[in-house]
């Protein structure tokens, strides 16, 4: 007779297994039922602890705003003659915080070889403002081909040298300004002031620029402001392209020729 062979542990196991399922018994009794085919319980995870609160950082209190000077100081202590202004333009601190570019003072005679000193006598026929000196100005206002253009423009208008004061809103070339910063910063009044004292009986301001500081809306269009009025009176002024802009085009000159005979014949 064939002798059989044993089971193994396993099938001994899978058999028990299969013997209490077929009976309707899937649990032990104790004192406490225990589920014996049940899937084990995911162990509960640990509480976890409330995030300790976080006291945001206090905001610095904002640095106190420093107010901004005014362009030329305290009015009061504005020169009162043209002499002393031209001085005061070239030394005064007040004027602005300094630059890469020298002060340049302004002056009388434009091109040539006649005497380019600004003089200390008021009253002139004409004043010519311009943005600002000449990237190339060094001692003279306009040395170069702006200043070039504006003395063939004179001489042509019948206009002798000495008889033009030729000045710059700003006393230094300076890149890329800020007209609007710069007006409320009290450029305008210092311009006027300027005015004032060389009592011209025509204002010719080269740049968009200059006529919104004299106090006029360039939202008007007009180039002409017919009246300027400060502490000396009233002046007549005529606004144009800058002079950089009249070298590029041969068609703005034309026009700018057309509309200056317009203003001083018409």
């Amino acid at each position: 007779m064939n002798k059989q062979q044993s089971p193994s542990l396993a099938q001994d196991y899978e058999a028990a297994i299969e013997w209490w399922q077929l009976a309707g018994v899937d649990a032990d009794y104790a004192d406490d039922a225990t589920d014996w085919l049940a899937a084990p319980e995911a162990e509960a995870e640990p509480a976890q602890r409330p995030a300790p609160a976080h006291k945001p950082a206090a905001k610095p209190d904002p640095a106190p705003s420093v107010p901004r000077v005014a362009m030329g100081g305290d009015k009061s202590g504005w020169p009162q003659t043209l002499e002393e202004f031209q001085h005061w333009w070239l030394e005064s601190g007040t004027l602005d915080a300094g630059g890469s570019y020298p002060r340049v003072a302004p002056r009388r005679s434009v091109g040539g070889s006649g005497d380019s000193s600004a003089g200390s006598s008021a009253g002139t026929a004409l004043m010519v403002i311009v943005p600002e000196p000449e990237e190339a100005d060094r001692e003279t206002l306009l040395s170069g081909p702006e200043g070039r253009l504006l003395a063939g423009f004179l001489a042509a208008a019948g206009i002798a040298p000495g008889s033009a004061y030729v000045a710059s809103a700003l006393p230094r070339h300076t890149p890329l300004p800020d007209w609007g910063q710069l007006k409320a910063d009290g450029v305008g009044d210092l311009l006027a002031h300027h005015i004032a004292l060389a009592a011209p009986n025509r204002i010719l301001a080269f740049g968009r620029n200059i006529l919104p500081l004299l106090g006029h809306d360039t939202a008007q269009g007009a180039a002409i402001l017919r009246d300027f009025n400060h502490d000396g009176g009233s002046v007549p002024v005529m606004g144009a392209a800058t002079l950089g802009e009249l070298l590029r085009s041969a068609g703005r000159r034309k026009q700018f020729w057309h509309r200056w005979l317009d203003w001083t014949e018409g």
